[in-house]
């Protein structure tokens, strides 16, 4: 590996999306030559005990029990947000006024009002060198950065149709605890924000078409459940016979939408949909040709052209070639990736955008554009699924 001025991080959270970016930080100079070294300087949590056994486990070589105090250190560089909804919005602004770096997970805040601030704060920080990213990790799947790839250099043509399904079943348990993403103070919103935002960042991206208007259903098919887990301070110890309480979020998102230039598109997102474990889907059809993607095949990519293959149905193209993104640095041809290789290279793409002083993508501005779908979404939703224009005002 060879040596770089290091970019010393610090991470707030070091839960389910902790313990990913943690095994990013880590991997990423190992398999890609980087123009700085990542370091992992301290993990900051409010648990002392949780936050110790995360260092030792994933490798932090400090840790803290209040997130300002990683922001007043002199040894950090950079500050990774994996926390809840809530915090983002005040971890990123004050790290960002501090002059260090920030990557927030997505979604970007729990309110287009916070996200606009947010946005302002980073493209000021911006003109003093000081950068950020959100963390839409699906853009790195090279199965879905090849699809990009493809839009980009004109193989579908004008592109007519957008459909987008996720899909996951973890809370079709009526039982299961309620933990943070299911308060709404918490997270924002449920399926809606918590998977559903991916499908939006993606359809968004891949297609360079931003959505205009949607129409929305939202649904809660279980209204109350055992307190337990994060929330088991709220009383009593959870389980399907103790105390219950209220589901504030989602469990279920539908919407049709409209995007610029004319296309139109339909989003699913849901956690009930038994069997499914984590299918996010993206089709996009043109007037040359269409693909398709599901995260359950996720080294595949589906692909009709309709000019070579007028009798013919999709192809199945394996995503490890050298020629594919981000896929040559890792195994032979044939040799798949998995979901973690998303966070890696998040982790390559950003600390190259550092070193080269560039504008990481997605930005904060990508990601409040997406805030805003989903504002739009649930004021559809909230008002009998009529038409619903995005704002289309700048941040």
């Amino acid at each position: 590996m060879t040596q770089t001025k290091p970019l010393r991080v610090g991470m707030v959270g070091y839960a389910f999306m902790g313990a990913a970016h943690s095994h990013a930080w880590r991997t990423a100079p190992r398999f890609f030559d980087l123009p700085r070294t990542p370091e992992l300087t301290a993990v900051a949590g409010r648990n002392p005990d949780g936050v110790k056994a995360a260092a030792a486990k994933y490798g932090w070589a400090s840790t803290e029990t209040d997130w300002r105090r990683l922001i007043e250190r002199d040894d950090i560089d950079l500050i990774d947000i994996c926390t809840p909804g809530n915090t983002h919005a005040e971890i990123a602004i004050a790290a960002l006024e501090a002059g260090k770096h920030v990557l927030c997970e997505k979604p970007l805040a729990n309110s287009v009002e916070e996200a606009a601030k947010m946005t302002a704060v980073a493209e000021a920080a911006a003109q003093r060198g000081v950068l950020s990213m959100c963390g839409f990790s699906y853009r790195r799947t090279p199965a879905l950065a090849l699809a990009k790839r493809m839009v980009e250099d004109g193989r579908l043509g004008d592109i007519r149709h957008i459909r987008a399904q996720y899909l996951q079943d973890w809370l079709s348990d009526a039982d299961a605890p309620l933990t943070w993403r299911l308060d709404k103070s918490k997270s924002g919103s449920g399926s809606l924000g918590d998977i559903g935002a991916h499908s939006i960042d993606a359809a968004q991206w891949i297609t360079g078409l931003n959505i205009t208007g949607v129409s929305a259903l939202l649904e809660t098919f279980v209204k109350e459940r055992p307190v337990g887990g994060e929330l088991v301070g709220l009383g009593g110890h959870g389980g399907s016979d103790g105390p219950r309480g209220p589901v504030t979020v989602d469990d279920a998102a539908l919407f049709t939408a409209r995007f610029e230039s004319g296309p139109i598109g339909i989003f699913e997102a849901t956690r009930f949909a038994l069997g499914r474990k984590n299918a996010m889907r993206l089709e996009v059809n043109g007037t040359k040709g269409s693909l398709a993607f599901d995260f359950e095949d996720m080294n595949s990519l589906q692909f009709y052209e309709s000019a070579l293959e007028p009798d013919a149905g999709f192809r199945k193209i394996m995503v490890t070639e050298p020629s594919h993104p981000y896929t040559a640095n890792w195994w032979p041809t044939g040799h798949g990736l998995g979901y973690e290789h998303g966070f890696t290279h998040q982790v390559v793409d950003l600390v190259n955008a550092i070193g080269a002083g560039e504008q990481p993508s997605p930005s904060f501005a990508d990601a409040l554009q997406v805030q805003k779908v989903l504002a739009a979404v649930e004021a559809s939703a909230d008002n009998e699924s009529r038409w619903q224009n995005v704002d289309k005002e700048a941040s």
